[in-house]
C-alpha cells in the first residue's frame, strides 16, 4: 500500500528533492563508519573514534594516522551505483527530480547519471593542495605513500572532504535550503537524521509530502506523511521504472 501511495505522489510531481544519507551508499557495499562495527574498527585499530580520525585538529596534528585511516576506510573507489542510484538518476532524467542532495563522499550519485548533486560532505575523489590548490585525483592520494604533497609546491594535499570541526560549504548549503524549501516533495532516504546541521534541513520543507524511507525508525517519522521502513534501493526501484 506504501508503495502504492509513493508511486502515485512522485507520477504526480515534477519538483521532487531526495535528501540522503549513509544508508544510500551501504546497499553499495560501503560500510558506514558511523556504525557500531566502524566504531569498534577504529578504536580496535587507530586507538580514536571515527570522529575523532577525521577531525581537522586530528588531520594538523596526525595527518600520517590520518591518511593512514582515510584511505583504508572512507576511499571505496571500486564501489558501483546500486538500485536507489539510478533509480533516482532516472526521476532526474524524466524532469521529475530537481536536486539530490547527500550526505556520502563516494560520487555515485554522478556515477549513476545525476546530474544537480550537491555533497554536504564534499567527495573523496578531489583533492587539493592547501597552499597552492593544484587539483588531485583519488588516484594520486591512494598511491601516494603515507602523505602526500604537492607535486607543484611540496604543499600537503588535503582531500575536498568536510571533516569533523570545520563548517560547510556556504554554497553547497545555502542551495540546498533553497531546493528543500521549494520542493513539492521531500524524499529523505537512508538516514537516520541524526547527524547536523545535515538532519536540520528537512526543517527547511514547508510542503505536505514528506517521504521518510529507512530501514528503522527515525526521530523525524512523526512528522512524515509517508513513512516506509525498507531498504532505499528497494523502495525506489519498485515504484520507478528503471
Amino acid at each position: 500500500m506504501a508503495y502504492k501511495e509513493l508511486r502515485e505522489i512522485i507520477d504526480k510531481s515534477d519538483n521532487i528533492v531526495f535528501l540522503g544519507g549513509a544508508g544510500v551508499s551501504t546497499e553499495s557495499n560501503i560500510p558506514d563508519f558511523r556504525s557500531e562495527k566502524g566504531l569498534y574498527n577504529a578504536v580496535n585499530k587507530y586507538g580514536y573514534s571515527p570522529e575523532s580520525l577525521i577531525s581537522h585538529s586530528f588531520f594538523v596534528k596526525h595527518t600520517e594516522l590520518f591518511y593512514d585511516y582515510y584511505k583504508n576506510n572512507l576511499i571505496y573507489k571500486n564501489a558501483k551505483p546500486n538500485k536507489a542510484h539510478i533509480a533516482l538518476a532516472k526521476l532526474e532524467e524524466r524532469g521529475k527530480l530537481k536536486a539530490v542532495i547527500t550526505q556520502n563522499i563516494d560520487n555515485l550519485h554522478q556515477m549513476a547519471g545525476s546530474k544537480n548533486v550537491f555533497e554536504l560532505h564534499g567527495s573523496v575523489f578531489r583533492n587539493y593542495c592547501i597552499k597552492c590548490e593544484k587539483f588531485y585525483d583519488v588516484d594520486f592520494i591512494l598511491k601516494s605513500e603515507k602523505v602526500p604533497y604537492c607535486e607543484k609546491c611540496g604543499s600537503l594535499i588535503k582531500p575536498d572532504v568536510i571533516l569533523y570541526e570545520e563548517g560547510l560549504d556556504d554554497y553547497v548549503l545555502s542551495s540546498a535550503c533553497k531546493y528543500i524549501n521549494s520542493a513539492d516533495v521531500l524524499i529523505v532516504g537512508g538516514t537516520s537524521l541524526v547527524v547536523y546541521p545535515a538532519a536540520g534541513l528537512v526543517n527547511y520543507y514547508k510542503g505536505n509530502k514528506l517521504i521518510l524511507i529507512n530501514k528503522s525508525k527515525t526521530s523525524y517519522d512523526e512528522r512524515a506523511n509517508l513513512v516506509i521502513h525498507d531498504s532505499i534501493g528497494d523502495v525506489l526501484s519498485a515504484v520507478v521504472d528503471i
